[in-house]
């Protein structure tokens, strides 16, 4: 897959941005207020009483600041974090070492937790449950079961797809909480922190365009910010202005609307080549190249959220929205959204 700057997914060159970046506290983390009141309420009470958070579940799509968030719970709570993964525990024997290693009251955050193996899962309930880890010892009719017991910990689940989580694991969290996409005009506030932090003068018309294209989510603001600066140090007099951030994200093909060439390459394909649909989503997979499950993971969703492409029983169609962007004449055989919610 090719390695877009409008990704909401974590690449490598973002290592160093995302961790200078990240607010260190719940005061400076901006936007989803309901979960930062709910888990102020939530992390003074636990500390009143001298007991570690309950395991938290946070969901929604990547990029919006999951991770941050578990890492100022860690540090709001006055304990150490360990971050790990689904696909990285592959065997109940790696989860055994992890939960082992853990001291009293510290978190655990396991990113895409959707993806634990359902040996690892069976492991992972009575240590959230019993704070125990059941483990064999030997084999055959000399087997026996050995218990062994856990500290206190806060486990935080983070995935973007709540629906794979089984029952009996989603049933163990005590909070539950998703995140939203992010407004312009929070993501403008978190883009003029984050130009503070770059050292280089953002005016807030300049906050603000970068903040209409970055698709509501955190991660892809503070990539575009710092590939405006280096527009702005270079062509420019050193200051973001709306002016230089139209330029900067122009150049790098980057529309008003976030869209990129790949987003406009492929409803320019499904309007040239399938009169905007309905196609199927193999067949639209073999003519752009693109993998099928990239194409619904990746692409579909801001495509969808903006009403350029609505799927239908018979396959995705693109709307007279989309026709509109690109600057084509709209024919009358064009999808209108509202008409296909009503199909459907």
């Amino acid at each position: 897959m090719e390695d877009r700057l409008v990704s909401n997914g974590f690449r490598s060159q973002d290592d160093e941005q995302e961790y200078s970046l990240r607010p260190k506290t719940l005061a400076e983390y901006i936007g989803q207020s309901k979960i930062k009141q709910s888990l102020g309420v939530y992390m003074k009470a636990a500390s009143a009483r001298g007991e570690p958070l309950d395991h938290m579940l946070l969901y929604g799509p990547p990029g919006l600041g999951k991770t941050t968030l578990a890492n100022i719970v860690a540090s709001e709570m006055g304990h150490s974090i360990r971050i790990t993964s689904g696909p990285a525990i592959e065997r109940p024997g790696d989860l055994a070492s992890i939960l082992t290693n853990l001291n009293q009251g510290d978190v655990l955050f396991i990113d895409e937790i959707h993806r634990l193996s359902h040996a690892v899962e069976e492991v992972l309930y009575p240590a959230m449950e019993d704070y125990a880890l059941d483990i064999m010892i030997g084999k055959g009719p000399s087997a026996r079961s050995v218990r062994l017991d856990l500290p206190r910990f806060t486990l935080i689940g983070a995935t973007t797809r709540a629906g794979m989580l089984t029952g009996p694991l989603r049933d163990r969290f005590g909070m539950s909480f998703r995140l939203e996409l992010y407004t312009p005009e929070e993501l403008a506030l978190i883009i003029e922190r984050s130009a503070q932090i770059l050292k280089i003068s953002c005016e807030k018309g300049g906050a603000l365009e970068i903040a209409r294209r970055s698709r509501g989510t955190p991660r892809i603001a503070n990539r575009f910010i710092k590939r405006v600066r280096d527009y702005a140090q270079v062509q420019a007099s050193g200051v973001i202005t709306a002016e230089v951030a139209i330029e900067a994200l122009r150049m790098q093909e980057v529309d008003d609307l976030g869209l990129d060439r790949t987003d406009r390459s492929m409803l320019t394909v499904m309007i040239n080549k399938f009169g905007g649909g309905p196609v199927g989503l193999e067949t639209l997979a073999a003519t752009t190249g693109e993998d099928a499950g990239t194409i619904e993971d990746v692409y579909e969703p801001y495509l969808m959220q903006l009403g350029f492409i609505m799927r239908t029983p018979r396959g995705r169609v693109c709307t007279h929205l989309a026709y509109r962007h690109l600057g084509l004449s709209v024919p009358e055989s064009a999808a209108n959204p509202e008409q296909i919610k009503l199909d459907v």
